[in-house]
C-alpha cells in the first residue's frame, strides 16, 4: 500500500491550483484538494461555499458552519473556498444544492466519482 499524496493534477489535466489558505483546507490542510490512500472521503472538489449547501450539509450531519475551536476549526461561511468530498458534492448536485466548483483547484481523482460534465455545469469560471 502506498502512502502520501498522489500527483497534484486537476480535472483539466494541468497542475492542481490551491483551493484556500484562509481558511486552510484540504485533507492534509495544505490549502490544496490533494488526495491519497489515507483520504477515504476523497476531499478533492474545490467549491465556493453557499448558505444553501452549508445548511444541507448540517442537516445531513456534517456541520461545517459551527466553529470547533478544540479542533482548530473556525467554522465556514458562504463565499469561502473549501475542499469537499466528491460524493457529498455529487449528492448536493442531485439535491439541487451544489456550490460552484473551481475546476483548476479540483483534483483529477474527483472524476472517479463525479462526471466532468457535472463539474463543468457548476464551474465558477465558465472558461475553465
Amino acid at each position: 500500500m502506498s502512502h502520501g499524496k498522489e500527483p497534484a493534477i486537476n480535472v483539466l489535466g494541468a497542475a492542481l491550483e490551491p483551493c484556500s489558505m484562509q481558511p486552510l483546507t484540504g485533507f492534509w490542510r495544505d490549502g490544496c484538494c490533494n488526495t491519497g490512500p489515507e483520504d477515504a472521503g476523497r476531499h478533492t472538489v474545490c467549491v465556493i461555499l453557499t448558505d444553501e449547501f452549508l445548511a444541507m450539509s448540517k442537516y445531513l450531519g456534517n456541520d461545517l458552519s459551527t466553529p470547533r475551536p478544540e479542533y482548530g476549526f473556525p467554522g465556514l461561511k458562504a463565499g469561502q473556498s473549501w475542499c469537499l468530498c466528491a460524493a457529498r458534492f455529487l449528492q448536493a448536485h442531485y439535491e439541487g444544492a451544489a456550490p460552484q466548483v473551481r475546476l483548476a483547484a479540483t483534483h483529477r481523482r474527483t472524476l472517479e466519482t463525479v462526471p466532468l460534465v457535472i463539474l463543468q455545469r457548476h464551474a465558477a469560471d465558465p472558461a475553465g
